[in-house]
């Protein structure tokens, strides 16, 4: 025999409570007016007969909706699982609820604000470090709190940007690089559309300015991926490869370990590699990846808060914030003399 289970509701609390259906919307409703008295008896009251606010109609009392946008275009990097885990788990925290949008190759934002407005979010996070400035800022044009976290540093932004100097990122690389000792350095990026990519280019370049002893090339991944940075390196192995690498990122590096190790070849003895990010999977023993740690959870915090500021305050002012990346030293180069 089948057990039926009854829905409480907002009449069954108020008469166990003994006030009206008012003062228990009330205060389920925030920023509504109701005593303190009030409250207890209906915390009271629905505590013990197990009742649970509807979220959809307190959306229409509230004009809110507590559902924020989560976009993002890279789903075949493993990070993305450590940065929607955080997310998901920080604006679950605040009492909000993510509703995830998949861009894979599009670049149009135009379908997406579509989409989002559909569902009525209160503010929009885009979590991507390839797309361009522009993309992030039709959310706002279109009236829309957003935030872009893992965006392009500028000191004048149109929009809230969260994330790292990639210029600094990509100097800190090449500047290892020239400490350990190597002379013929490689940048191994991501697509070279992508804003983190050219960012890291040209940081790397520019430390390497002041060191003419150094040779220096430039190859790209069509893709932040295993296979596009497998890909890669397999190509410049059969020519002629330089003594060490930065991978624009930890997933990119991967893939060129695993080419380099399929050639026969040693890690650190016969390549170098170097990384960014510092997800998981480069701290796993047969991995083991020197990289450069980008500080995921302190950027997602700050992005979740910033995005509830704005909800707030939708006129306020954009910033941007960015969080000092460090070295991470573990095995695939060589010690520094």
């Amino acid at each position: 025999m089948a057990l039926k289970i009854l829905a409480v509701t907002l009449k069954d609390v108020a008469e166990k409570a003994g006030v009206s259906r008012s003062a228990v919307s009330r205060t389920f409703t925030e920023g509504a007016s109701v005593s303190p008295k009030t409250r207890t008896k209906v915390e009271k009251a629905a505590a013990e007969l197990g009742y649970s606010p509807n979220a959809l109609a307190s959306s229409l009392t509230t004009g809110r909706t507590k559902l924020i946008g989560l976009v993002s275009n890279n789903f075949h990097n493993p990070l993305f699982l450590e940065v929607f885990d955080l997310f998901t788990r920080g604006l679950q925290d605040r009492g909000l609820r993510p509703l995830l949008v998949n861009l894979s190759d599009e670049t149009d934002p135009l379908s997406s604000i579509r989409m989002l407005r559909q569902y009525s979010v209160d503010g929009v996070i885009v979590a991507s470090s390839t797309l361009p400035p522009s993309f992030a800022e039709a959310f706002k044009d279109a009236g829309v709190p957003v935030v872009h976290s893992f965006g392009r540093y500028t000191s004048a932004p149109h929009v809230h940007v969260v994330g790292i100097d990639n210029v600094a990122c990509g100097r800190m690389a090449a500047e290892t690089l020239v400490a350990r000792g190597y002379k013929r350095v490689a940048f191994l990026g991501g697509p070279e559309t992508a804003t983190s990519t050219q960012d890291r280019a040209r940081g790397f370049l520019s430390a390497l300015d002041g060191h003419p002893e150094v040779e220096v090339s430039m190859s790209y991944a069509s893709a932040y991926s295993f296979d596009a940075g497998r890909v890669e390196m397999t190509k410049q192995l059969m020519s002629d490869p330089a003594e060490a690498y930065f991978c624009g990122d930890d997933v990119v590096a991967i893939g060129a370990l695993s080419a380099v190790n399929d050639a026969g070849l040693s890690v650190p003895a016969d390549v170098g590699l170097i990384g960014l990010n510092d997800m998981e999977m480069a701290s796993w023993q047969n991995i083991d990846l020197t990289t450069i740690r980008q500080p995921v959870a302190e950027i997602i915090r700050a992005s979740i808060d910033l995005v509830v500021a704005t909800i707030e305050q939708p006129s306020r002012h954009a910033e941007t914030r960015l969080f000092p990346c460090r070295l991470i030293d573990r095995r695939t180069l060589r010690k520094a003399s």
